[in-house]
């Protein structure tokens, strides 16, 4: 275990005069407030936060960033207040700590509903110090290093939230250390059968590959000598998840990747990175369009590169990577390294820390504020900031030379939201260096765009079809919710006015009579046109409003309406079956699972209202779900599984060998997963292809199976697929 004697020589070797005493007494005071408690792997709890603080050591943050790293579960977990840390340890670890305390002891409706207030107040404190966000990233980073003691599906849920939230917002703070383990980490959990064919993988190509990597940092050493300059050569295989995202994204498998091995080259000065681009070009012919200048251009989190991908010796494709010694800090540790720090004293040693608004530097940030005040639901907050986090960048320009950024794939439509909501709303048209465009053209590096407006313009729905903004989504979603809210609402009161003859109660005279007012109370709903658009938007049924209004103005109890409305309901039938999920806000509803993500229990998912079908449950990663209306929305979770089949699908490379299929289908019959159909294709190369479509009980069902298949010493890979 971590002592903190180890941690405060860390802060020792980059602060001078560094305030030690707080950090050894944020120790104790932590050790006594977690005394006796372990955790799920049978260690103290005190490894937890002590191996927080080592890690905010490691990206040389200050003396109260590393305290609050080693108090920031006390006030969650313990009985401490923020106003003891306050006392105890000052105002600047209080807020540091205050700001990283989840909403735990808060009700909410859902877990969904908590872990996106949990993340708006995240985001709220860092923009009033980002050291908050680097603390809740080394608490995050130490947690998916420990989940192997979790349960899979608690497993599950937290990398699907990593991935999601805490990896991207490590990018943007330019933590590119601590935003690839976390991506390695959540694919290890979210999809164990790719993480281990990739890291077997992996591991042999790069023992295959260390002597040709030493034979390209050699050549690259004698041409730097020949040419009298001086720098550092490292090459490495990139990491899993990045591997993964490009089979996915370009349909490749691990053999066709070509550029496995990226080498850096760490130069002393600015003008040595060009020259050295230069001599790299001049020998190896590079590969077009894989050029990338973000010395001229830097990204949003001011990482600073050369970019180019080269056919290198052996006609091997190979990625450089060229930067000074002062880009490559800022490429480790981001804002940590930037900011957080200023040069004093002998020796190099850095000083205490700067302001804490620096954050304000960060644009996406303020985007970020910005649309999030515009948000009341927490889910579509959630919903924005996961669009917002995965974006890469592309810097195009206004009419007047102005420099706008903006998502990689983002179009005039984006542009004019970022100039101005106005802008947007009535864009009509746009010029693309002096041409007249569509507006899901695409915009790329360089552009210069200029916004054709009309008055008479508003935003219209099939724009949500390619804008890549949360800014633009937001406001074009906002638009459409109160035109759509309308019609729901005139659509509802005709819906009800129809069921009300059928029973014999006349809706408009209730609406009147002040009725409504304590069905909206019943059915939770702030107001009247409330409850309308949940009827128009069907989250209740006219049947159900009705009944309720008519027991309402029959003096029923709530007890004698319940009695009655089962009965009613049911009416003799069985009542839709929701296969063992617990689903927020809706009773009696049908259930059926998409077919384009097959979830399986034990994954996360959530759910949407098909009119006229119930509910269609998705898993929550799904490419369609992001195309969906919020208010169909649906909080869905597993609870109480039925013990039945649930169809995935699977695929399995082999080599194309007699009795291969024979030896699969046995083999995953004794695991008790059943083949419901299939097809196979062979290949020139001697392999083969075979596409399952398979019944299991649970996720775990499924990896263990593909686990087991992938032992046979034929098979190449054995994967899930959507």
């Amino acid at each position: 275990m971590i002592r903190i004697n180890q941690i405060t020589d860390k802060v020792a070797s980059y602060i001078d005069n560094p305030d030690l005493d707080l950090i050894q007494r944020a120790y104790v005071f932590s050790a006594q407030a977690h005394d006796g408690v372990v955790r799920r792997s049978g260690e103290p709890y005190i490894s937890h936060p002590m191996n927080v603080a080592n890690l905010l050591a490691d990206m040389q943050l200050d003396e109260a960033t590393v305290a609050a790293g080693l108090l920031h579960d006390t006030v969650e977990d313990t009985d401490t207040t923020v106003d003891e840390i306050e006392d105890l340890f000052g105002a600047d670890v209080a807020d540091i700590v205050d700001g990283v305390t989840k909403i735990s002891k808060m009700d909410f409706e859902s877990k969904a509903v908590q872990q996106a207030e949990n993340i708006r107040k995240l985001i709220l404190a860092m923009a009033e110090d980002i050291r908050v966000l680097m603390v809740k990233l080394a608490d995050r980073l130490h947690n998916m290093r420990t989940l192997e003691f979790m349960k899979p599906v608690k497993q599950r849920l937290i990398a699907q939230e990593t991935q999601d939230i805490y990896a991207p917002l490590a990018n943007r703070l330019g933590l590119h250390r601590v935003k690839t383990e976390l991506e390695d980490l959540c694919l290890r959990y979210l999809k164990p059968d790719v993480f281990s064919q990739l890291s077997e993988a992996v591991s042999e190509h790069r023992a295959a590959g260390e002597p040709y990597i030493e034979k390209v940092i050699e050549l690259i050493n004698e041409m730097l000598k020949k040419n009298k300059m001086k720098g550092v050569v490292n090459g490495r295989t990139k990491h899993l998840h990045s591997i993964h995202v490009k089979m996915e994204q370009q349909g490749l498998t691990f053999d066709e990747i070509y550029d496995l091995i990226a080498f850096r080259i760490i130069l002393k000065s600015l003008k040595d990175c060009y020259a050295v681009l230069g001599l790299i070009h001049a020998v190896w012919r590079p590969v077009a369009g894989r050029f990338k200048d973000y010395i001229s251009i830097p990204k949003a989190n001011m990482y600073q590169s050369l970019h180019s991908t080269v056919i290198g010796p052996d006609g091997e494709r190979i990625e450089f990577q060229i930067r000074t010694d002062e880009m490559n800090q800022i490429a480790e540790y981001g804002v940590a390294a930037h900011w957080q720090y200023k040069e004093v004293g002998k020796g190099g040693k850095k000083g205490r820390a700067t302001g804490t608004r620096d954050a304000e530097r960060y644009t996406w940030l303020k985007q970020i504020m910005d649309w999030q005040r515009e948000l009341s639901d927490p889910r579509e907050f959630m919903s924005s900031l996961r669009l917002e986090m995965f974006q890469e960048e592309v810097y195009v320009f206004t009419p007047n030379g102005d420099i706008k950024e903006l998502p990689d794939g983002a179009t005039p439509v984006d542009f004019a939201y970022a100039i101005h909501s106005e802008v947007g709303d009535k864009c009509a048209g746009a010029k693309i260096n002096g041409r007249i465009v569509p507006l899901h053209t695409a915009l790329k590096n360089g552009d210069s765009v200029e916004v054709i407006t009309d008055k008479n313009r508003m935003p219209s729905r099939d724009w949500l079809k390619f804008v890549k903004t949360a800014k633009a989504r937001t406001r074009i979603k906002q638009y459409i919710r109160t035109v759509e809210r309308e019609r729901s609402i005139a659509l509802a009161k005709e819906l009800l006015e129809k069921e009300g003859r059928r029973v014999g109660i006349n809706v408009q005279k209730a609406m009147k009579d002040g009725e409504f007012l304590k069905l909206a109370e019943e059915f939770n709903c702030g107001s009247v046109d409330d409850l309308l658009s949940q009827v128009g938007f069907s989250r209740f049924t006219p049947r159900k409003v009705v009944k309720r209004l008519y027991a309402l103005m029959n003096g029923e109890t709530l007890d004698e309406r319940k009695v009655k409305d089962k009965a009613v309901e049911e009416g003799g039938k069985k009542k839709p079956k929701t296969d063992g999920l617990q689903i927020s806000g809706v009773d009696n509803v049908l259930v059926r699972f998409a077919s384009c993500c097959t979830p399986l229990p034990g994954e996360p998912i959530i759910g949407y209202i098909t009119r006229g079908r119930g509910v269609t449950v998705h898993r929550i990663d799904c490419h369609n779900v992001k195309n969906f209306e919020d208010e169909r929305l649906l909080q869905v979770t597993w609870e109480g599984v039925d013990e039945k089949p649930y169809p995935a699908k699977i695929k399995i490379k082999c080599l194309n060998k007699p009795g291969m299929l024979g030896k699969i289908c046995s083999m995953l019959a004794e695991m008790e997963v059943n083949i419901d159909s299939g097809n196979f294709e062979s290949n020139v190369d001697g392999t083969s292809k075979l596409h399952f479509t398979v019944e299991v009980k649970d996720l775990n069902q499924l990896y263990s199976a593909l686990a087991q298949v992938k032992k046979l010493k034929a098979v190449q890979e054995a994967l899930r697929v959507s």
